[in-house]
């Protein structure tokens, strides 16, 4: 962006602020172009949804109100639209779709969103509404029926999760995304298809990329959290994760010795595997890419010296705590 005082090209500076959202104060590592002759500071569209961002993210976390994905899918799984789900819950008619879009819902309207995630409970709430009839409340019904039928697969899915996942909900310590036991497998299968990397090697991959995208985002990719240890950033629980991705025959992991005392783990994909894009939009596929050429030919040992530059690895090694994605604006 260039100045409009200068016509010279503006860098981008940040800083910690205290900023309001609802009437609470949030800190914000608030990002604007800098005239660096007048010292004016100017938002362009990208940094001002970064920045007002990082806001809306926090209070959602605070009060527990679910995110916009978490909201899409619990309309999706019932097959309605946003318009149906509004009359369902007796919101206006476009405030589903607005809650989608990113607009955050008061508490009380959130409590009943994250309510009709419970079939037996939406089913109570068409009841009562009587917003939907016919044909398309037969179809919703088989719909709540078949959903109920696989709940026993789906418990089965969430207590692995509850176990492989120290962080559990959306919030500072998970990018202020709902773990997904899916998406981390598919990125694990990603760098395994592109790098065939040892799995140190692999840690600092997936840090890099979801750290990464919370730079740009405001989001992390996986929500998976990572810790601080002596051979720098890695996902919380890495060992029974990978175990798990192994065990699914998603990707194979090989034991290559390097001398008689000392073994390495490599990962490659599982036979007839491939990653799977759909679960990405395009920007995480972008970075996915960029995190695997620009550290292709980096070695282990490589990785660990450049991720032990990161801030976020040097104010928690000591402690080996869980590393706050607000660390990735200092990403070097």
């Amino acid at each position: 962006m260039k100045s409009p005082f200068t016509g010279k090209d503006m860098s981008i500076q940040n800083e910690w602020r205290q900023l309001s959202f609802r009437k609470e104060k949030f800190k914000v590592c608030f990002h604007a172009y800098k005239c660096d002759e007048t010292g004016e500071q100017f938002e362009d569209e990208h940094l001002a949804e970064l920045n007002y961002q990082q806001l809306q993210n926090q209070y959602r976390a605070k009060y527990l109100i679910p995110f916009p994905a978490e909201i899409k899918s619990i309309r999706e799984k019932y097959e309605l639209s946003a318009v149906k789900m509004s009359d369902v819950l007796g919101f206006g008619a476009n405030s589903y779709r607005n809650y989608e879009a990113g607009e955050i819902p008061s508490e009380s309207n959130a409590r009943l969103i994250q309510l009709s995630a419970d079939p037996h409970e939406f089913r109570k709430l068409i009841s009562l509404s009587k917003a939907i009839d016919g044909k398309l409340l037969d179809k919703t019904n088989t719909r709540i029926e078949k959903i109920l039928h696989e709940l026993k697969n789906e418990k089965i899915k969430l207590s692995i999760e509850n176990y492989l996942f120290v962080e559990k909900q959306a919030n500072t310590f998970t990018g202020f995304v709902k773990p997904s036991l899916d998406k981390f497998a598919e990125m694990v299968l990603f760098f395994s298809q592109e790098l065939s990397p040892m799995k140190t090697k692999l840690n600092k991959l997936l840090f890099y990329a979801d750290f990464r995208h919370f730079k740009q985002t405001g989001f992390s990719m996986s929500g998976v959290s990572y810790k601080a240890i002596q051979m720098g950033p890695v996902p919380n629980n890495f060992q029974s994760l990978y175990e798990y991705i192994a065990n699914n025959e998603i990707v194979d992991i090989k034991n290559i010795a390097f001398t008689d005392e000392i073994i390495g783990e490599q990962f490659v994909p599982a036979v007839g595997k491939q990653f799977d894009g759909s679960l990405f939009s395009g920007v995480e596929i972008e970075i996915l890419q960029s995190v695997c050429d620009k550290f292709r030919n980096a070695s282990t040992q490589e990785m660990i010296d450049i991720s032990h530059q990161e801030t976020g690895w040097i104010d928690n090694e000591n402690t080996k705590k869980t590393i706050d994605y607000f660390y990735a604006f200092d990403l070097k």
